[in-house]
């Protein structure tokens, strides 16, 4: 399976939500690396890597969010991996 890279900006109401863990969650079942975070302008920023299926799978995942999110809008751009990512985390 070919690997590749998502860098994601989450717009919404996705902070105070549960949203970095409905990620976390989602990511580590689909055995992708990489970190979810919040932005100081109220979006939530998310790289991963892995399988591009299972990108494009997490992709849409993130982009319907947990009931308890409003996703808005979800800005994506797609790279190559790089394998710096030993898992997938929260940061801070």
């Amino acid at each position: 399976m070919e690997s590749a890279r998502i860098h994601a900006q989450v717009r919404g109401v996705v902070q105070g939500v549960g949203f970095r863990y409905f990620v976390l969650r989602t990511a580590r079942a689909a055995g992708l690396t990489g970190f979810v975070k919040n932005l100081s302008d109220g979006d939530v920023e998310i790289m991963a890597e892995g399988p591009r299926e299972k990108l494009q799978r997490f992709a849409r995942d993130v982009s319907e969010g947990p009931s308890c999110a409003l996703v808005q809008d979800v800005q994506i751009t797609w790279a190559e991996c790089t394998g710096e990512f030993a898992s997938f985390e929260v940061s801070f």
